[in-house]
């Protein structure tokens, strides 16, 4: 009994120790001052993530944020998915509290699956929360998906006075097949009002007849019964999955996924106008894309490595979340470039919430979180271990880099870049130690345009594999005065780039924790300044 109780005893230290972001004690010799090393270390993900939620067991799928104005708080809803999820019944709907985007309670199961394979709720599907005022009552509108029904998805709801106990409305649901719509893809309803007070929902789908997928629309005065409205395009052959539509300022906007898994373009992008009808005609007129210039970007927000967003705002700050999908291999080099041939491999994963900032001509690109930054509040030491082309924060020629100290599990970087010349490129890599063969960059690239700069994901190393395609990146014009002001999150192996405001990069790169990291330029010259590390 005494073994027992001792083995159960340290396996909670155990787990107790891996739940810590600033853990120096690492590898086979603890004794070692592993600070003043550089060779490479194979570290594993932490049960927790400390920045980018994921729950104890499973991870998150679909956010669906919504805030609440009687508690004064965000409630972020998300698809959770098990390793082991039963054929017909998965997805419940689990909850998450937080008012600043950064800090989470979990709330649990909110939603639970019906408890047989036959009934049309067995696995559940994304959709939103909606509080009516008038009722006093909470709305989760959401998909009923069950292959065993004669229509595979369709629209249900359930409420509840105090968003702790939930009543189906069994009475109640929207069919597609009813309105000339697809009884297999018929999902991701969004509700929200105009300025008439109209409530709308918004519903991926396909028509009956075939063709290209479409929204469709309803509306309701009550919240109780819908309306039919019609529906209108979406782009071309591409299904946009989880809609989101909101006004911000004087601008319609509607946010959605992409999910062409085959495709470069599966994004979390957006379209914008200034009415709610207008915004339809960006899709039946289009599409009409926000202004790109010849970057190209259709609306992209983030990368590959972001998906299912969805936003919320509190009034006076609107963030969004989506979730940056785990990958798979047997150690870190494969799951670092296995983004799959032409989609991402995986679905769900860690809970990614950036700021969205609204520029003066109504387009929208994604910042920092105020809070997430106030969490990496321990400045650590930040020391040149190796370098190439290096002098005096000045890196010119080819090969150029510096080497800098290990990183820890949890990781705010930032830094300065000042191109000499408009052409010139620079990146920051991670799992770079002075013996590696492979290593991992976000790369700021020159486009064919002049002005056009795009974040590429590369294996760089000799044994590397160059630009990884299937990753893509994120496209953004060069600023004027050859200044990049560089904002870098790291928690485990979820990875958030901002610069200047202007541009989001979110990656997945194993083995960021416990390695060596590096500043490169690449045959030009750069001038590297203000490099500083923190740590939660």
């Amino acid at each position: 009994m005494k073994t027992t109780i001792y083995s159960v005893f340290a396996i909670m230290l155990s787990a107790s120790g891996l739940m810590a972001c600033s853990d120096d004690d690492f590898g086979p010799d603890p004794a070692k001052n592993w600070a003043e090393t550089t060779t490479f270390f194979a570290p594993t993900d932490d049960a927790g993530f400390n920045t980018y939620y994921m729950p104890a067991i499973g991870r998150v799928g679909d956010p669906m944020p919504f805030y609440d104005k009687k508690a004064g708080e965000f409630k972020v809803l998300y698809l959770q998915e098990f390793d082991n999820n039963p054929p017909f019944r998965f997805h419940p709907i689990w909850g998450l509290r937080t008012t600043d985007g950064a800090n989470y309670q979990s709330m649990g199961e909110v939603l639970p699956t019906a408890t047989n394979d036959y009934a049309q709720d067995a696995a559940l599907g994304t959709g939103c929360a909606v509080y009516n005022e008038k009722e006093g009552l909470y709305y989760i509108y959401y998909t009923g998906h069950n292959g065993n029904c004669s229509s595979r998805e369709v629209v249900l709801r359930a409420t509840s006075p105090d968003f702790k106990t939930w009543t189906k409305d069994v009475a109640w649901s929207i069919k597609g097949v009813e309105y000339g719509y697809s009884g297999n893809d018929f999902r991701d309803p969004q509700i929200f009002t105009t300025d008439d007070g109209v409530y709308h929902m918004v519903i991926s789908t396909y028509p009956s007849w075939g063709g290209d997928p479409k929204f469709a629309e309803f509306k309701s005065n009550d919240m109780k019964t819908w309306e039919h409205v019609g529906m209108f395009n979406m782009i071309w052959d591409r299904m946009l999955e989880c809609p989101d539509i909101f006004k911000m300022g004087n601008y319609w906007y509607l946010v959605f996924s992409q999910s062409n898994r085959a495709s470069w373009s599966r994004k979390v992008k957006y379209m914008v106008a200034t009415s709610w009808e207008g915004l339809k005609d960006c899709f039946n007129s289009g599409p009409k894309w926000p202004a790109d210039g010849p970057l190209g970007r259709e609306g992209t927000l983030d990368t590959r490595a972001f998906y299912a967003a969805k936003t919320a705002s509190n009034g006076t700050d609107r963030y969004i979340w989506g979730w940056s999908p785990y990958r798979s291999g047997k150690d870190i080099h494969e799951k670092n470039i296995n983004v799959g041939a032409d989609g991402e491999p995986n679905w769900s994963g860690a809970l990614v919430c950036h700021k969205i900032i609204q520029h003066e001509d109504g387009t929208l690109t994604l910042g920092a979180v105020p809070a997430i930054a106030a969490k990496y509040t321990k400045q650590q030491p930040v020391n040149v271990m190796a370098s190439n082309g290096y002098n005096n924060g000045t890196l010119s020629g080819e090969g150029a880099y510096v080497l800098y100290n290990r990183l820890g599990t949890c990781n705010h970087i930032t830094f300065t870049v000042k191109t000499a010349g408009d052409e010139d490129n620079f990146g920051v890599s991670f799992v770079r130690d002075t013996d590696a063969k492979k290593y991992y960059t976000m790369m700021v690239n020159s486009e064919e345009y002049g002005t056009a700069r795009k974040v590429n994901f590369e294996q760089e190393g000799p044994e590397g594999k160059g630009y990884i395609v299937g990753a893509d990146g994120y496209g953004f014009y060069r600023p004027a005065d050859n200044t990049y002001k560089v904002d870098i999150y790291t928690d485990n192996s979820v990875v958030v780039m901002y610069i200047n405001d202007n541009v989001c990069s979110t990656q997945r790169i194993y083995g960021i924790q416990k390695n060596c990291w590096s500043i490169n330029s690449y045959g030009g010259s750069i001038t590297v300044s203000d490099v500083k590390v923190s740590q939660q």
